[in-house]
């Protein structure tokens, strides 16, 4: 640790235009920034705007400083330079607009002078910049630690087999691996931006984990990059959940006020992430589903921008859905916060596709998980969550149909029935390991950074020069 009388010590945080990814970035802005680090926060103007109002007149304004970006406009325009509300088609072209910012990126880093850059999993570009102004340059991963340490297995190993068999992809999960097991001659480089950012990495990984979850990943991980990895057990609060959507009001429409009328552990809660909207088939099994297993249920949904209104719910659930389920279900349009919602007495299972955040906070706050994953990571994180034993996957039929009998049929078993006690029992037992938990964690991140920090000063001494 540095003396007390040791200069604050500046980095510049740069996360990909994700809410999944700027999230857990802020959240590690503001460890830091309680223990002697001065942070820029660097994004878009459209990502920043989104939690400029979760800062102000708050603890943390003075030690975060958000830092704009701008990406050119005739590329995608600027309302378009974020993920949220992004069609997938149109992913490629963010990414080469976010690439063509690296010019103002280095004039940022000349500009500010940090001492340390931590930065995403797509911009391997952005460690090479600081390298040439002498900044140490950490990549801090977002995505789970099993996931990571499975896509570089095949990366290094060329071999789709290892050795923990509980962590797999089904075949109708459709994940791509053909570039990393039989790499063309002329692999696109774009492909393999994740095992760069790792590679680049000075001494040391960041990853957002619980060691206790996945203790063997993190080592293996460690094992193949050649680097210390380390745990961040970071759990988002509801005030930087969701920016501009977050709604107004201490009871969030009500919505508290309901679960607090239902018996303790009766309900589940429904949510597929911020930016995953259910095809027509899927939101029609997993409803009938829902109404079959006669549980009672919080479903949030969410509808591509421009769709997001009362008449969309009503058009895409079932016919005369609402009106069966009645007080049974409610039935959320757009956005609740989800740390509150999975903290309260009366969920008794968290019905998931399985985003690692999503993980994370319902390991933290004890309920067993549905899981129905989607695609990209979600499917291995869904394999952890049984591996662990803290919850049940739905396992579609051969063609990747998500089924309501077996959507009714794992609620049923995890909230409810005698079968579902283990599960039950050992997501509360997690819960209170992950509980007493304190900041240690943090504390091994903010130790190891101050050894990149002190590094850096004492290259600098030897060389007779500075940055």
């Amino acid at each position: 640790m540095m003396d007390s009388k040791q200069s604050t010590i500046t980095v510049i945080m740069f996360p990909w235009l994700a809410h999944g990814h700027i999230s857990p970035f802020l959240e590690l802005a503001k460890k830091l920034s309680t223990r002697n680090f001065k942070i820029y926060l660097c994004s878009t103007p459209v990502n920043l705007n989104s939690i400029k109002s979760k800062l102000t007149q708050t603890k943390y304004s003075a030690s975060i400083q958000l830092v704009e970006l701008p990406l050119p406009t005739d590329i995608l325009p600027a309302e378009s330079h974020t993920t949220k509300g992004l069609p997938l088609n149109l992913m490629p072209t963010l990414k080469q607009a976010f690439d063509s910012a690296q010019e103002d990126f280095s004039k940022l880093l000349k500009k500010l002078q940090p001492d340390l850059l931590i930065y995403d999993f797509l911009q391997p570009w952005a460690p090479d910049l600081a390298s040439s102004y002498n900044i140490p340059a950490v990549d801090f991963i977002t995505s789970s630690a099993t996931m990571t340490a499975y896509m570089q297995h095949h990366y290094l190993y060329r071999v789709p087999e290892w050795e923990f068999k509980s962590i797999y992809f089904r075949q109708y999960d459709n994940v791509d691996r053909s570039h990393l097991l039989n790499p063309p001659p002329n692999l696109n480089k774009d492909k393999t931006r994740c095992f760069d950012c790792l590679e680049k990495s000075n001494d040391i990984v960041l990853i957002k984990s619980f060691k206790e979850v996945e203790g063997k990943y993190i080592e293996y991980l460690s094992k193949m990059v050649g680097k210390k990895v380390v745990p961040l057990p970071l759990v988002q609060d509801c005030a930087n959940e969701e920016g501009d959507d977050a709604k107004e009001g201490d009871d969030d429409f009500g919505f508290i006020e309901w679960l607090d009328k239902k018996e303790k552990s009766s309900t589940v809660f429904v949510s597929f992430g911020t930016e995953y909207y259910l095809s027509d088939n899927e939101m029609e099994e997993i409803a009938l589903g829902l109404e079959l297993s006669g549980v009672n249920f919080m479903w949030v949904l969410r509808f591509p921008k421009g769709e997001n209104t009362n008449s969309s719910v009503e058009k895409a659930l079932p016919k005369g859905f609402l009106e069966r389920v009645g007080d049974r279900g409610m039935v959320v349009d757009g956005w609740a916060c989800q740390v509150k919602i999975l903290q309260h007495p009366s969920i008794g299972g968290f019905v998931s596709h399985c985003g690692w955040s999503s993980v994370m906070e319902g390991m933290r706050y004890g309920k067993p998980f549905i899981a129905i994953p989607m695609h990209l990571d979600q499917p291995v994180n869904a394999r952890l969550v049984e591996e662990v034993g803290v919850g049940m996957e739905v396992v579609r039929d051969e063609k990747g149909r998500v089924d309501r009998e077996r959507v009714a049929q794992v609620i049923k078993k995890v909230v409810v029935e005698c079968d579902g006690e283990g599960v039950r029992k050992k997501a509360r037992e997690l819960s209170q390991v992950l509980g007493i938990k304190g900041e240690e964690d943090i504390d091994v991140v903010v130790e190891e950074l101050v050894k990149l920090f002190l590094k850096k000063k004492m290259m600098i001494r030897s060389n007779g020069s500075s940055t």
